[in-house]
């Protein structure tokens, strides 16, 4: 089944991790503000969504009760609807506000274009 986002493993981990300490989640893929176009993760419904985002995937995580979801403004979509986002996490501080800074990583978004298959799978 195709998907419009994914985790590694690593990202998987720190994520189980974030829920185990501070509760549900969510992610909001950052459009250049703070920590360039990185996926900050937030205590679900920290952040504020609306008709202006669009909801990518609600992502099921191993170990963690409830979906993650993960958002992105329409007018960012409107410029990413034909890439795949693999969430992974590296050593680093990120200097935005998102719950794994303080843990001295940083999530990071991994892309390739979608397939034409995947496209026609996604549109349906």
């Amino acid at each position: 089944m195709a998907t419009r986002v994914d985790v590694t493993p690593a990202a998987a981990d720190m994520m189980r991790r974030l829920r185990g300490q501070h509760g549900p989640l969510m992610f909001h893929q950052s459009g250049g503000c703070c920590d360039g176009s990185s996926p900050m993760c937030y205590l679900d419904g920290e952040f504020r969504t609306g008709q202006s985002d669009v909801l990518l995937e609600s992502l099921k995580i191993d170990g963690v009760d409830e979906p993650i979801t993960f958002w992105m403004s329409s007018s960012q979509f409107e410029l990413w609807k034909h890439t795949h986002l693999t969430v992974d996490v590296v050593p680093g501080r990120g200097s935005g506000f998102s719950l794994e800074a303080p843990e001295g990583v940083r999530f990071l978004i991994r892309s390739r274009l979608l397939t034409s298959e995947e496209l026609a799978e996604l549109a349906s």
